[in-house]
């Protein structure tokens, strides 16, 4: 460690993304990214953005950007905030909402970087565990606490609770944030936005780098009551007051107002999703069902980093997490048909191979 660093600096255990191929062309299934481009509309408000204007500042309250957010849901403008992908709008959330005496929850088996941000925090937190199915009992979340983050989806696994348990658990933890990590929502999961106006406490955070194929602008949203969405806003104000550059906003704004190539993309990331799941189930593995746009799958007889090697070594990518409960699982992210079948074919060639080897 340094000596110069700031204190308590070297006990932080950062996030670790996936890999990132560079040389060799690899098929990248390890980074949830949508496997299809962005809509032509976004290229062209690119491409019309980047003018003369550039030299000036954006602007700090990318005023349309959260007006067309908010129509979509029937909203004012102040139920929204805008950061650099979720996981900024992620950190002033912690930093605003979620710093109190008592600790916060989140399930066990969940988004590694809710850790991080009470270690960069010093936020206590307690991890609740899923139940044997890796499923969350909302139940489980009635106690004290001083705010509650929930991915729906869950990542790493997929599943998703439904309405009616988002509710219950807004209503049996009345005086906490519950904060409702909506990254993959659009693959499959019931949103909890409808339900913003009935519950102060409630905090719906979104992402435009899985459904909108935008992860390489990082553009993320809250969406609650204006009072959360104030104390958002002073933090922004006390660390980046101009958080989305001119092309970052207008390409968000296009990616949002075509629905059409929304839903058509979407719905292939699901029908490959479940071509794929059906396929790795044929195969011998265990698939969690999923709303996601990955699937979460283990092997009876493989290691989860045994296979996760064996399939780079044949030129495909996917995630493996060395932690308790899930390390015999491998976290596929969902390809165009073509990589998928790509996927298929590999496995089936570890299986075989391992069967020869055996005999």
């Amino acid at each position: 460690m340094n000596k110069l660093w700031s204190d308590g600096l070297g006990r932080l255990d950062p996030y670790v993304p996936g890999e990132q191929p560079r040389g060799a062309p690899l098929i990248k299934l390890n980074t949830n990214e949508n496997p299809y481009p962005p809509s032509p509309a976004v290229r062209a408000a690119l491409k019309g953005a980047a003018n003369a204007d550039l030299r000036l500042y954006p602007d700090p309250e990318g005023a349309a950007l959260k007006a067309v957010i908010a129509q979509m849901h029937g909203l004012l403008p102040a139920h929204v905030f805008l950061g650099n992908g979720s996981d900024e709008v992620l950190a002033h959330v912690f930093r605003a909402l979620l710093m109190h005496p008592l600790p916060i929850l989140f399930p066990d088996v969940t988004y590694s970087f809710y850790p991080v941000y009470c270690a960069l925090f010093g936020i206590a937190f307690e991890a609740v565990p899923l139940d044997a199915g890796f499923n969350v009992r909302v139940e489980d979340y009635a106690r004290p606490n001083g705010g509650i983050v929930l991915p729906n989806p869950n990542a790493p696994t997929g599943i998703a609770i439904g309405l009616p348990q988002l509710r219950d658990l807004l209503k049996q933890n009345p005086g906490s944030v519950v904060v409702v990590d909506e990254a993959y929502v659009d693959f499959g999961a019931d949103s909890a936005v409808s339900q913003v106006l009935d519950y102060a406490n409630l905090l719906v955070i979104q992402t435009l780098s899985k459904s909108r194929s935008l992860a390489g602008l990082r553009v993320g949203f809250a969406i609650g009551d204006a009072g959360l969405i104030e104390a958002l806003n002073i933090v922004k104000g006390s660390f980046n007051s101009y958080p989305l550059g001119r092309l970052a906003l207008a390409g968000a704004e296009a990616a949002l107002l075509d629905t059409a190539h929304f839903e058509a993309t979407r719905r292939q990331v699901m029908a490959s999703r479940d071509a794929l799941t059906q396929d790795l189930q044929q195969l011998g593995f265990e698939v969690l069902p999923s709303s996601a746009n990955f699937v979460f799958a283990r092997h009876a007889r493989f290691s989860g980093r045994d296979l996760q090697q064996q399939l780079r070594e044949r030129g495909i990518l996917v995630r493996h997490f060395a932690k308790p409960r899930i390390d015999e699982f491998l976290r596929i992210s969902i390809g165009t048909a073509g990589e998928c079948e790509a996927l298929v074919r590999a496995l089936r060639d570890v299986l075989a191979q391992a069967a020869t080897s055996a005999a």
